[in-house]
């Protein structure tokens, strides 16, 4: 197998990090969150119209650009290093891989083009805010109700008169306030054919009401979604879609992608601390220069180092993505409290960025972990600690 990227994936990677060091340098982030929509809509045309990153895994037919989950992590790689506030994981990672797995031909020629060339951003709507579980990455989402389930919770789905309506409430929805689309994951049939399905809300739709929440991380803007009756489309031609199969096949997807924005962010933010420590003097040298210092950055480099080559990987098999996703999540943790650390004084104020890259590692770990669920689920499906069941592995130690 031959591991090294191809001239185009280069050349992707390269113009994508030109382009954001211009445009996408500390001051625009902090005043791109900043806006109503959380990221700066200029920017993100760019990026749609000349680079067609939302477009880069979809395929040509849709006005894609017929690439592979490897260019679009290689793009997130770029995008985590500038701390990209904007709606592609939301849009290209999470929402539309579940179009084009589930949609109908004529849902799926509505809606992809459009997301392809960026005028159309979608969302995941996930009740109960466990984005992780719904993915099947801390748990098997067919055994666990994430949904809601019975009468009450989460988001109910009815059908009356032919027409779907959604009640109920979402919480923690990633780019939820500003996506012209949300797909809903609801619960329907109640408690004798109770199900998960997978529906289409307009953004304009009767009875939705998007509040967006003050997060963590301002680069990845939240939002409660409120439901009441509100009309909504099936996603497929029918109930009998293997949603949470759909579901964890997209979560292993973006969990590689993740996995590789989140190196990008470790690289990042270690990039910044070498270049201080070069300039910052003490005792009449650079505290670069300093062995205990040589060492700290030392282990980071390393640690980056690995989850780059585990996220690299997780691209090519998806199936890794989970244990790639955990690596970079802990790795981006590690360099992100160091790099505070190793900029003295100046790392602890607001007017650093180096708070903004803790708080995506603390953020995203939040969103889709936390670590130790991630290794301990992908370890009981490798059946590490015995069989396992519908309600998770079976530990237990041989005496």
């Amino acid at each position: 197998m031959d591991a090294a990227f191809t001239a185009e994936q280069d050349e992707i990677r390269r113009t994508l990090r030109d382009l954001l060091a211009q445009h996408s340098g500390p001051g625009e982030v902090r005043a791109a969150v900043r806006t109503a929509e959380g990221y700066d809509p200029a920017l993100w045309r760019r990026l749609a119209q000349e680079l067609g990153l939302p477009g880069l895994a979809l395929p040509e037919e849709y006005g894609g650009a017929g690439c592979t989950v490897t260019e679009l992590a290689l793009a997130c790689e770029e995008t985590g290093r500038a701390l990209l506030p904007s709606p592609l994981l939301a849009t290209a990672v999470l929402a539309t891989p579940l179009i084009a797995a589930l949609g109908t031909p004529a849902q799926r020629a509505e809606l992809l083009p459009r997301i392809a060339d960026g005028a159309l951003t979608a969302a995941l709507a996930v009740p109960g805010g466990s984005m992780a579980a719904a993915l099947g990455l801390t748990a098997d989402n067919r055994a666990v109700a994430w949904a809601g389930g019975g009468r009450a919770g989460g988001v109910q789905a009815r059908l009356g008169d032919g027409r779907w309506r959604l009640y109920g409430e979402a919480g923690r929805v990633l780019d939820g306030h500003s996506a012209g689309l949300l797909l809903v994951a609801a619960h329907t049939g109640g408690y004798p054919r109770s199900r998960t399905l997978l529906f289409l809300v307009s953004a304009e739709a009767e009875g939705l009401t998007r509040t967006r929440l003050t997060s963590m991380d301002e680069t990845r803007p939240l939002a409660r979604v409120e439901l009441r009756e509100t009309p909504a489309e099936l996603l497929g031609p029918d109930e009998a879609a293997d949603v949470c199969g759909a579901l964890a096949v997209t979560g292993h997807t973006a969990a590689a992608v993740l996995a590789a924005e989140a190196v990008g962010a470790a690289a990042g933010a270690l990039a910044r601390t070498v270049a201080y420590v070069k300039d910052r003097e003490q005792f009449g040298r650079a505290i670069g220069s300093f062995q205990a210092v040589k060492h700290r950055l030392a282990d980071l480099y390393v640690r980056v180092e690995a989850a780059r080559s585990a996220a690299y990987y997780a691209a090519w098999d998806p199936a890794a993505g989970p244990l790639a996703l955990a690596q970079a999540l802990e790795a981006a943790r590690t360099v992100a409290g160091e790099a505070v650390q190793l900029h003295g004084g100046i790392g602890f104020t607001w007017e650093h960025e180096a708070h903004l890259y803790v708080k995506r590692a603390a953020g995203d770990e939040l969103l889709f972990g936390p670590v130790h669920r991630l290794r301990d689920h992908a370890a009981g499906q490798a059946g590490l600690f015995g069989d396992v069941t519908a309600d998770g592995p079976v530990h237990g130690v041989a005496v």
